[in-house]
């Protein structure tokens, strides 16, 4: 039987062909990169209209914090169980049902009639991210070609985790100005759709890997985390040393314990142990701990002060967070190369001092102070963190294996979530604790000294790291 003559495509058709799947991967990455950008945003973009929010649903100032709390508290406790979901049953399928999930919730935040109706939905919208952002860092990762590929793209996912909070203040301005703040949550839908629609057709699938559930850990994980920062908001109310609070900070503290001893135990932990062995791995993951709680209390402090005391809209308000997400871009086209100069430990010890000296003119802010002091503190906290953010993520993800991807990027998200909620519940804590009624200044100043101490945290680990020998 004679056989085909095989008959090689013309050059130009082969270039097209090749650059077809190219191009449609590039597009699907960045609509991954849209998703993540919009689970980031959601930390922030209520920020602007909590007053609007306190006015129209009748919260109470020790409530208020919960709408953004809420959010952070389920997104950090079920990171962990997201990523090792995703490593499972595959990143992209695992990545599609939690932006289901966000959208529908941001549709049900935006339609709530009362404080408790909006808390959950925030907190089922946290839990929606939860699934989604693991998938999004490990795809990320484990798509690259190079290291020089690697970098790039860390550095793309790096600036939109540093300068998405700063854009989500100038968002949920522009939009509690100009429609309401329930369109806050309602911008999620369109974009949310748009993702479900396109991902499925350009993104493929990854490998699924086997293993079982560690449902103890997500647990105790969880539970630890929200009993430690509702101990630290009850504080505010009820004193350090009232048995509500120091009761949450005995049941967070054991809770954390059990999944120490539940993960050395069980045959798919989820906090793998391994992690946590490398010191610049957990030195990284406590500096990330620490500047994002300190950037999250400042923004939620900034907003107070710019409408509470300067009096400003919405929208101006939010308008006056533009030189931080500058700031972070302006560093973002330059990072990948320091980093290959300086190396991510100095690169990171840097960037906490300059967050730190920009945070101390915060602590004497008054009425009259003026107002480039303020640009001043937000551009130093943008280049701080365009300049710590990436270095921090290649830290906390160098030399994880790809199967291993999910865990890793799940633990290093949790860090960041889990640190801006602790970080917020102990600057909110500090701000009502002080808070003189009529004058927003008194618990204001306390609440940037709590966010410098937070920044100073952040700064130790870092000059920890950076006196540990380079590696190349």
């Amino acid at each position: 039987m004679p056989q085909p003559i095989a008959v090689r495509a013309p050059a130009a058709t082969q270039s097209a062909g090749a650059a077809h799947p190219r191009r449609a991967a590039s597009i699907g990455l960045w609509l991954v990169m849209l998703a993540q950008l919009m689970l980031v945003l959601d930390a922030t973009v209520v920020n602007v209209a909590l007053p609007h929010i306190a006015t129209d649903l009748r919260f109470s100032p020790a409530q208020l914090s919960w709408v953004l709390n809420a959010y952070a508290l389920a997104f950090g406790g079920v990171l962990l169980l997201g990523g090792r979901v995703g490593d499972v049953f595959g990143r992209r399928r695992t990545f599609l049902i939690g932006v289901a999930a966000f959208t529908a919730f941001s549709l049900l935040g935006g339609l709530a009639t009362s404080p408790l109706l909006l808390v959950l939905a925030r907190a089922l919208q946290g839990l929606g991210a939860a699934f989604a952002a693991p998938s999004v860092l490990a795809l990320v990762t484990t798509s690259a070609k190079d290291d020089g590929a690697r970098h790039r793209a860390l550095a793309l996912f790096s600036a939109i985790a540093s300068m998405g909070g700063a854009l989500g203040l100038i968002l949920g301005g522009v939009l509690t100005d100009a429609a309401s703040w329930r369109w806050t949550l309602f911008i999620n839908v369109p974009i949310g759709a748009l993702i479900l629609v396109a991902v499925p057709r350009l993104v493929p699938e990854t490998p699924r890997r086997s293993g079982r559930f560690d449902v103890l850990g997500a647990v105790t994980a969880t539970g630890g985390a929200v009993a430690i920062v509702w101990a630290l908001l009850q504080a505010a109310d009820h004193g350090w040393t009232d048995v509500r609070t120091l009761g949450g900070l005995a049941a967070g503290a054991a809770l954390l314990v059990g999944l120490a001893i539940t993960e050395r135990r069980v045959a798919h932990p989820l906090l793998r142990p391994e992690l946590l062995r490398s010191p610049s791995r957990v030195g990284a993951l406590a500096a990330m701990a620490a500047t994002y709680g300190g950037m999250l209390a400042m923004f939620f402090l900034m907003v107070q002060y710019l409408e509470d005391v300067l009096g400003l809209s919405p929208l101006v308000t939010g308008l006056a967070f533009l030189p931080m997400p500058l700031s972070v871009f302006a560093m973002s086209r330059v990072i990948p190369r320091l980093l290959e100069r300086f190396g991510a430990e100095r690169l990171v010890a840097f960037g906490a001092l300059l967050r730190v000296v920009g945070f101390v003119p915060l602590t004497q802010i008054g009425a009259h102070t003026p107002f480039p002091v303020v640009v001043g503190a937000l551009i130093a906290t943008g280049i701080s963190a365009g300049m710590t953010f990436m270095p921090l993520t290649t830290l906390a993800l160098r030399n994880v294996e790809p199967e291993h991807a999910g865990a890793a990027s799940g633990l290093f998200q949790t860090m960041q979530q889990l640190g801006g909620a602790v970080g917020l519940a102990i600057v909110a804590s500090t701000y009502a604790a002080f808070a003189v009624p009529g004058d927003v200044l008194v618990g204001g100043r306390a609440g940037f000294v709590s966010a410098t101490v937070l920044s100073g945290l952040a700064l130790v680990a870092a000059v920890g790291l950076s006196l540990r020998p380079r590696r190349p």
